[in-house]
């Protein structure tokens, strides 16, 4: 029985850590592209990005890629020398740290066409004090390879999105499976 209840704990823990994470197709059903005209600043507007939401950048990777570029480099379009560059043409970037995260893609005159994203994490809830501004020491450490955010300044967040159904996916695909577990072993 004690068993019974630890396994049921540690799959609680998980799924509160799953439900959390989301997916977030770049452009939505158009993808990373030139041609469907995506508004991406709009895009991103609509969402509310967390550490350890996913960026996945889906497109044609004989006409497109995804460059991670600093601040200054994103508003000149410059892809001289980007922080990381992308190119199967289906990119997931995991979101380790809050700040701006700048993205691009390459092709001379993509940019410029409008084919840039800036993603904007937010701090998580707990971290800071609302009356102690946010410091770069108060950032957690990466928990992959990920670059850092650029520490700029941006547009108030919009907080109005909701639960991503990739996430309410995984909370009732752990639900069924803590059920599972505990049902399965009262019926032994």
């Amino acid at each position: 029985m004690a068993a019974m209840i630890v396994s049921a704990l540690v799959c609680l823990v998980v799924m509160g850590r799953l439900s959390g994470a989301a997916v977030y197709k770049v452009g939505d059903s158009a993808g990373w592209t030139t041609i469907a005209n995506v508004d991406y600043k709009l895009w991103a507007s609509t969402k509310t990005f967390h550490i350890g939401d996913t960026v996945l950048f889906e497109y044609n990777p004989q006409f497109h890629n995804v460059m991670r570029v600093t601040h200054p480099m994103y508003r000149s379009c410059n892809s001289s020398n980007p922080i990381s560059t992308f190119t199967t043409g289906n990119d997931s970037i995991t979101l380790t740290n809050h700040g701006h995260h700048f993205f691009f893609c390459g092709v001379p005159g993509h940019c410029l066409a409008g084919q840039k994203l800036d993603l904007n994490v937010l701090l998580p809830a707990s971290s800071t004090p609302v009356s102690e501004p946010p410091t770069s020491s108060s950032s957690p450490p990466p928990l992959t390879t990920t670059i850092p955010a650029a520490g700029v300044p941006g547009p108030s967040p919009n907080l109005s999105a909701s639960l991503p159904s990739v996430a309410v996916g995984r909370v009732v695909a752990m639900a069924a499976l803590l059920v599972s577990l505990v049902f399965g072993n009262f019926a032994s």
